[in-house]
C-alpha cells in the first residue's frame, strides 16, 4: 500500500499544489479541471480555428470580388454590392473567432468576456434589426424599392446587380422593384430614350417557354402600357412583394434558417458565461492560502491575477 502511495503524483499526496507551476506539479488535477471546463461548451482552439479559417475564406472571396468589381466600378450604393457584404461578414467572423482562440488558449477572463460580449452584441443587433423591419414594414419595403431603383439605373454597368436582378426576376416571376414601370429609371429603357430598348423591359421579365428560343426583345414597348394589356406578356408584379410573399409561403423554412443562425449564437453566449464563472471559481480556489495551495503557502501573482486579466493557472 505504501509502495502504491509513493507512485502517486505529489499533487495528490499533498494538501495543495504550487500555484506557480500548477500544470506541471498537478497534471491530473489540471487536466481534470480543463476537461470539466471543456464540457461546458466554451470556446476551444480547434472549433474557433475552423471558424477563423471560414471567416478568412469569406473575407478573401469578398476582397477578390470587390477588386474585380472596382475594375468596372459604376454602382454608387454599397448596399447593393455583394462583395462589401462578404468583406464585412468575413471581418466579423475572423475577429470573433480570433478572440475566441486567444481566450481558449489561456482562459483569459478579459478575452473570454470580450468574446461573450461580441457574440451577444451581434445577436442583439440581429434581433433588433428583425424587429424593426417587422414593425416598420412599409418603410422597409420602400427602402428596398428605392435601392432596387437605384440599381436599375446602373443595370447595364454593374454585373453584380444585373446578375442578381435577372436571377430574381426569373425565379420569382416578377419585374422591377415595386412593379415593371421601375425600369423607366434606366436611361436605355426610358420611353424618351433612343434605341430599341426604349419603353421596354429586360427579357427576364417576360413569360417564357423553356422549349423556345429566348426572345430578348419580348418586353418591347410595355412600360407605357396598362397592367391588364401586358400581363400576358411580362410579369407585372414587383420583385419586392414577390420575395416577401415567398418568405411568408415558406415560413417554416425561414423559421428553421433563423433558428439555425440565432440559436448557436445564444448558446455561445450562455456557455461562455458559464465557462467564465467556472474559471473565476477555480482561480479563487487557488488564490486562497489555506485552500488548495496548502497552509502557509502564499498565492503567486499568476494565480492571484489582476482583475479581469486573470488567467487559469498553468
Amino acid at each position: 500500500m505504501q509502495r502504491k502511495r509513493q507512485n502517486l503524483p505529489e499533487c495528490l499526496l499533498s494538501p495543495g499544489c504550487p500555484a506557480n507551476n500548477y500544470s506541471q506539479s498537478c497534471p491530473l488535477v489540471y487536466h481534470h479541471h480543463r476537461h470539466s471546463l471543456g464540457l461546458l461548451g466554451a470556446p476551444s482552439p480547434d472549433k474557433d480555428t475552423d471558424a477563423q479559417l471560414i471567416g478568412g475564406l469569406v473575407l478573401s472571396v469578398g476582397i477578390y470580388a470587390e477588386v474585380e468589381r472596382q475594375k468596372y466600378k459604376t454602382l454608387e450604393s454599397a448596399f447593393l454590392a455583394p462583395a462589401i457584404i462578404l468583406i464585412l461578414l468575413g471581418v466579423i467572423m475572423f475577429i470573433v473567432s480570433f478572440v475566441g482562440v486567444l481566450a481558449s488558449l489561456r482562459d483569459n477572463l478579459c478575452l473570454l468576456q470580450a468574446f461573450m460580449y461580441i457574440l451577444g452584441l451581434c445577436l442583439i443587433i440581429e434581433l433588433i434589426g428583425g424587429v424593426v423591419a417587422l414593425i416598420f414594414r412599409n418603410q422597409t419595403i420602400d427602402f428596398l424599392n428605392d435601392n432596387i431603383r437605384r440599381g436599375i439605373e446602373n443595370y447595364y454597368d454593374d454585373l453584380d446587380f444585373k446578375n442578381i436582378m435577372d436571377f430574381v426576376q426569373k425565379e420569382f416571376k416578377c419585374c422591377g422593384g415595386e412593379d415593371y414601370r421601375d425600369w423607366s429609371k434606366n436611361q436605355y429603357h426610358d420611353c424618351s430614350a433612343p434605341g430599341p430598348l426604349a419603353c421596354g423591359v429586360p427579357y427576364t421579365c417576360c413569360f417564357r417557354n423553356t422549349t423556345e428560343v429566348v426572345n430578348t426583345m419580348c418586353g418591347y414597348k410595355t412600360i407605357d402600357k396598362e397592367r391588364l394589356s401586358v400581363q400576358n406578356i411580362i410579369y407585372v408584379r414587383g420583385c419586392t412583394n414577390a420575395v416577401l410573399i415567398w418568405f411568408m409561403d415558406n415560413y417554416t423554412i425561414m423559421a428553421g434558417l433563423l433558428l439555425g443562425i440565432l440559436l448557436p449564437q445564444f448558446l455561445g453566449v450562455l456557455l461562455t458565461f458559464l465557462y467564465i464563472t467556472r474559471v473565476e471559481d477555480i482561480i479563487m480556489e487557488h488564490s486562497v492560502t489555506d485552500g488548495l495551495l496548502g497552509p502557509g503557502v502564499k498565492p503567486s501573482a499568476e494565480a492571484a491575477g489582476a482583475g479581469c486579466c486573470m488567467c487559469y493557472p498553468n
